[in-house]
């Protein structure tokens, strides 16, 4: 009898091992695949350039905010917004505002991009409407977030613009000094 109940506790280990080896194998064949993607990236905050690209004796940086969110069915919705204002001037402007609607995105884990349409407000009496724009983000907070921004089709060599002729306003990476850029 005693010999009986330990065969049985041997073949319930051998059973319990084989069964969770073989759900080992189907969670990592399967789970990557099946994994939810991200659809949400948010984030707020300040940014720097840690470099003068105007020219004015000032590390250069912005203030930014975004939400987008892709739906399940692949719909994108969001709002991008980043200005150069009041204790970050730029250009010699005291204020220049990119803001607009997003309806593109390509989510990773790590890092979105997204774009769409936006008016570019040079606070001088001058917008720009309907620009096409760019922008990459990594998640993190301060030191570690990361934002670049592109304007398409205009503004092309300008202080600035890390690419010079090619037709776009490429800023360079900008990184998170306050706030949170959020991938979910």
């Amino acid at each position: 009898m005693r010999n009986k109940l330990r065969e049985t506790k041997f073949k319930s280990a051998i059973f319990l091992a084989r069964d969770l080896f073989v759900a080992a194998a189907i969670f990592l064949w399967v789970g990557p695949a099946g994994a939810t993607q991200p659809a949400t990236v948010t984030g707020g905050g300040t940014g720097t350039f840690y470099a003068d690209l105007d020219g004015d004796g000032e590390i250069d940086g912005s203030h930014f905010g975004f939400a987008v969110t892709r739906n399940p069915n692949g719909v994108v919705l969001g709002h991008f917004m980043c200005q150069m204002a009041g204790n970050r001037d730029f250009l010699g402007l005291k204020l220049m505002l990119v803001e607009g609607q997003v309806s593109n995105a390509s989510f990773t884990p790590a890092s979105v991009t997204f774009g769409g349409t936006a008016t570019v407000n040079l606070a001088n009496g001058t917008a720009f409407t309907e620009l096409p724009f760019n922008v990459t983000v990594t998640a993190s907070g301060p030191g570690l977030g990361t934002l670049q921004l592109t304007v398409i089709g205009a503004f092309d060599g300008v202080p600035g613009d890390t690419i010079p002729g090619d037709n776009n306003y490429s800023l360079p990476v900008e990184t998170v000094v306050t706030g949170l850029i959020s991938i979910e």
